[in-house]
């Protein structure tokens, strides 16, 4: 009898064998693309690295906080274009995380019919396939002379205020900041609404059979719960408002100097490598790499930094 029984549980033993080896096959192909994006990853770092090495060994660190930038005396410093990516990025940052959180909660919420909701979704995910010259264009011929009354309301009246001292004269930091804001609404709105919609719906039904009401269950239960997509979100924005060139380029101005106002032109590190790299030579070349490898450390601190303020505040 013992025999007999012990024949079937052989068999699917047996039968389980070509579903594990796939699982293993699939297992390390997995893997297999990970390590991959992870050696490419490494290779730019390198590629990057070698080359800013000539620029590394003539300015050291000086180069981050030199304001300089002249092919004419290889006299190269960094500190404008990081102030730049850093004001722009905080510029869109600060105006797309309200809208774009507030977006996803709109598109996930039943507020709307499924079908609306469905071509609102569509929409908005069809901003971040339109091309960043395009937005550049807009920017230009639209945005600029749009928002020209109220940059000079601002200035007129906040103008003791050092971020509107200055007077508007067209491209400068806010035009670049407030198109990128446009171009990260998709990254944050998609990935936090997808966020939200994949939190279990055991989750709204407690709440609300607590008492609590829509809006107390979607502030206290649902956002805390989705808090670490939404800060992915965020990161992936930021990612790309750091990085993005021909918009930028096209509205900040292209001025290697720093200034306070946001009516004031500025310039970028991405723009910096768009307008330079084509015709620079010699210790030019290594200086738009050096600047390029500190744009890098510059996400991956970012980044890291990200990571642990989600950690400390889910432990929280």
């Amino acid at each position: 009898m013992v025999t007999q029984l012990a024949k079937p549980t052989q068999l699917v033993q047996s039968g389980s064998n070509p579903g594990q080896i796939l699982d293993n096959i699939f297992i390390w192909i997995t893997r297999l693309f990970a390590f991959s994006i992870a050696l490419i990853l490494v290779l730019i770092t390198i590629e990057v690295g070698t080359e800013a090495i000539p620029a590394i060994q003539t300015f050291g660190l000086s180069f981050i906080f030199q304001q300089s930038w002249d092919p004419v005396r290889d006299n190269y410093g960094v500190l404008p274009m990081i102030y730049g990516t850093m004001m722009t990025s905080f510029v869109a940052l600060l105006l797309a995380i309200p809208i774009g959180v507030s977006s996803a909660i709109f598109l996930s919420e039943d507020f709307l019919p499924v079908s609306f909701r469905t071509v609102l979704v569509f929409l908005v995910e069809l901003l971040a396939a339109i091309p960043s010259v395009v937005y550049g264009l807009w920017g230009i011929f639209v945005l600029i002379p749009l928002i020209r009354p109220l940059s000079e309301w601002l200035h007129q009246t906040l103008g003791w205020i050092p971020f509107f001292g200055t007077s508007p004269g067209g491209p400068g930091l806010l035009p670049a900041g407030l198109v990128v804001t446009i171009m990260i609404l998709p990254t944050i709105t998609a990935i936090s609404r997808d966020a939200l919609t994949s939190l279990p719906p055991e989750l709204r039904q407690a709440s609300i059979g607590l008492g609590a009401t829509r809006w107390e269950t979607i502030i206290r239960v649902l956002l805390p719960a989705a808090f670490s997509g939404i800060v992915g979100a965020i990161m992936l924005a930021l990612g790309r408002a750091m990085g993005e060139t021909m918009a930028v380029t096209m509205l900040i101005g292209n001025s290697n100097n720093i200034n306070v106002s946001l009516f004031a032109p500025g310039n970028t590190i991405s723009s910096l490598l768009a307008n330079q790299f084509a015709e620079a030579s010699g210790l030019q070349v290594s200086a738009l790499m050096y600047a390029g490898l500190i744009l890098f450390a510059l996400t991956l601190f970012v980044n890291i930094a990200a990571q642990w303020v989600v950690g400390k505040i889910q432990k929280f």
